[in-house]
């Protein structure tokens, strides 16, 4: 689905990173870990069309990405759902409204029964109602979860989902992705947290890729 091959991105003529290859298959489920300032974000936009890079080639669903208009880029979004790691909301807008805005924004109906049963199965059910500073951390990133994947995307893209909240909160929001991935979605989750990554290799084939000397390489199995 996502595809990047002998990949490289620079900032203001230094390289970044490059000869980066990588496979978004479906129902695959894919850690990125490095240090900071490796690239890690970066490289998750490129995978959703929000940078281009500067050599080799990025393919979104079956299109080269440098060959996509601004409206076909728009498309793929609607095919990957991003969890960021600061967790923007409308403030003045509900949880329950901020959930729905891709549905709202795309012009599509909003299903309120299924758009119920996604805020119960995030578990915010009881603060559906509520704006979102009333929300605690791990509830504002079980909200963005939840706005991430609203149009059913192929796939789904995490940047340090679980930086901001308690070790129960990160479980609770590994369990989702993990049977997110189950039902075929591709999930590629950015992260420090070695633990996090331990966790999930208990209960999900996962592939660990580290991305440090400017090179993307397959992590060992003592992590």
């Amino acid at each position: 689905m996502i595809e990047l091959d002998d990949v490289a991105y620079s900032y203001g003529g230094a390289e970044l990173f490059a000869q980066v290859s990588l496979s978004l298959a479906p129902g695959s489920f894919h850690f990125l870990t490095g240090p900071s300032g490796a690239g890690k974000t970066t490289l998750l936009k490129l995978c959703y069309g929000e940078l281009q890079a500067i050599a080799g080639d990025v393919r979104l669903f079956g299109a080269p990405a440098r060959t996509l208009t601004r409206d076909q880029i728009a498309l793929v979004r609607r095919k990957v759902g991003v969890v960021h790691q600061d967790c923007q909301f409308l403030d003045h807008l509900s949880v329950i409204e901020n959930i729905a805005l891709p549905l709202t924004v795309s012009g599509q109906d909003v299903d309120l029964a299924n758009l119920q049963d996604l805020i119960s199965w995030v578990g915010l059910g009881s603060q559906a109602e509520q704006l979102p500073p009333q929300l605690s951390g791990g509830e504002r990133q079980r909200a963005a979860l939840a706005r991430a994947i609203i149009m059913s995307p192929d796939v789904i893209i995490a940047d340090e989902p679980t930086g901001n909240v308690d070790w129960e909160m990160s479980q609770r929001l590994l369990t989702l992705l993990i049977e997110l991935n189950r039902m075929g979605k591709a999930v590629l989750i950015a992260t420090h947290d070695l633990n996090l990554i331990r966790a999930a290799k208990s209960q999900v084939g996962t592939r660990v890729l580290r991305l440090t000397d400017r090179r993307l390489q397959q992590a060992g199995a003592d992590l």
